[in-house]
C-alpha cells in the first residue's frame, strides 16, 4: 500500500502495544500507520513467550510475525523504517524518516518501547559483536558448543540462559543479587539444566581478549580464580525507556525517563499517547500482555479525541 502524506493517526513502534493499537484503531475504523524500525519489537528476539494467555510456548520471532499478520489483515500500513525526528507543525505532528521523507498526523501514538541497558565496563564497546552480545535469540547461533555467561537476574536473563543451554556446552548465569528475580517457573527449569551454573552475588567487572573475548574478570573468585573463561557475553541487566521523541514534544516524563500517562493513556501534550514499555502505566509491570492492553486503551482514546477534534 503505497503512503500518504498525512493521516489522522500515526504510530511509532511495531511492537505489542504499537500493533495492538493499530488493531483496534482499525476497527474503530481510524485511518493510520504504522512505523517501526524492528518488526514486532524486542519480543522478535525473545527465546519463548509462554506467559500470554491462549498462547501455549510459542516462539518470540512466531509470536511476533502472528501480531504483525493480524494488524496487516486489517488494511493498516506498518513500515520497518526509522522515525529520526518528531515536531509539532499547524496543529499537527511531522514525522521525519530515515531517507529524508516525512508523515504529518493528528494523533501521535508513542510505542517506542525500551532500549537494551549497556553494564558500562572497560572494553565493552570494543567486543560487541566478537563476544559481547545483547541478544541471546540473535547471536546464540555462534557459540554452538562454547562457554557463555549471561549477566543478570530478571526474567530476561533466565530465559537467555536457558535458550543458551540448548546450544551451548556450557552456561553462567552471573547476577550482583543473592537470589535471581526470574518467575520460579523459570528457575526451577534453569537448575534442572545440567550445563547451567548460577553465581550469585557477583558482579563482571572487566573484559579479556585480543581480536575477540576470552574470559571476563569476577569481583568474587569463582572455583578459585576472578577470571572466568567464557567465548561469549549476553548482557541482560534491564533497559531504559525510548522516550527522545516524547521529550522533543514536551511529553512528561518520571525520573526514570519514563512517559507519564493517565489511565486512558492521554500524556501532558494534547494529542500524544503513549502505550506499552515506554510509560509509567501498568505499574511498570512491563509485560506482552500489559503492552498489549494499553495499546488497546490508546486507540480508543485516540478515536475519541480524533471524533472530538
Amino acid at each position: 500500500m503505497e503512503r500518504k502524506e498525512e493521516y489522522p493517526l500515526a504510530i511509532i513502534g511495531a511492537g505489542p502495544a504499537g500493533l495492538s493499537a493499530s488493531i483496534y484503531a482499525s476497527r474503530y475504523g481510524v485511518d493510520h500507520i504504522v512505523i517501526g524500525h524492528l518488526p514486532g519489537g524486542q519480543i522478535s528476539e525473545t527465546h519463548e513467550i509462554d506467559n500470554y494467555p491462549g498462547v501455549d510456548a510459542a516462539g518470540g520471532f512466531e509470536f511476533a510475525e502472528s501480531l504483525m499478520a493480524h494488524a496487516r489483515k486489517f488494511g493498516a500500513p506498518i513500515e520497518s523504517r526509522m522515525v529520526v525526528g518528531v515536531r509539532k507543525e499547524d496543529g499537527a505532528f511531522v514525522l521525519l524518516l530515515d531517507g529524508g521523507s516525512t508523515v504529518r498526523c493528528r494523533a501521535l501514538l508513542l510505542a517506542t518501547g525500551t532500549k537494551r541497558r549497556a553494564l558500562g565496563i572497560p572494553r565493552e564497546d570494543e567486543f560487541v559483536g566478537r563476544g559481547v552480545s545483547y541478544c541471546a535469540t540473535c547471536d546464540g547461533f555462534f557459540y554452538r558448543g562454547k562457554t557463555v555467561a549471561v549477566i543478570g537476574g530478571s526474567n530476561s536473563a533466565a530465559g537467555a540462559a536457558l535458550y543458551l543451554s540448548d546450544i551451548a556446552a556450557k552456561v553462567y548465569l552471573v547476577y550482583r543479587g543473592d537470589e535471581l528475580r526470574a518467575e520460579a517457573h523459570t528457575v526451577n527449569r534453569l537448575r534442572e539444566k545440567g550445563n547451567v551454573s548460577i553465581i550469585l552475588g557477583t558482579n563482571v567487572v572487566s573484559l579479556s581478549g585480543t581480536e575477540t573475548l576470552t574470559s571476563v574478570t569476577l569481583d568474587r573468585p569463582h572455583d578459585g580464580s576472578e577470571a572466568l573463561p567464557v567465548d561469549g557475553l549476553f548482557i541482560e541487566i534491564g533497559s531504559d525507556p525510548s522516550a527522545d521523541f516524547a521529550r522533543d514534544l514536551g511529553v512528561e516524563t518520571d525520573e526514570s525517563g519514563f512517559v507519564k500517562v493517565s489511565a486512558d493513556m492521554t500524556t501532558n501534550v494534547p494529542g500524544v499517547f503513549a502505550a506499552g514499555d515506554l510509560t509509567d502505566g501498568s505499574a511498570k509491570f512491563r509485560q506482552v500482555v500489559t503492552a498489549a492492553a494499553e495499546g488497546a486503551i490508546a486507540a480508543r482514546s485516540i478515536h475519541a479525541y480524533l471524533s472530538r477534534s
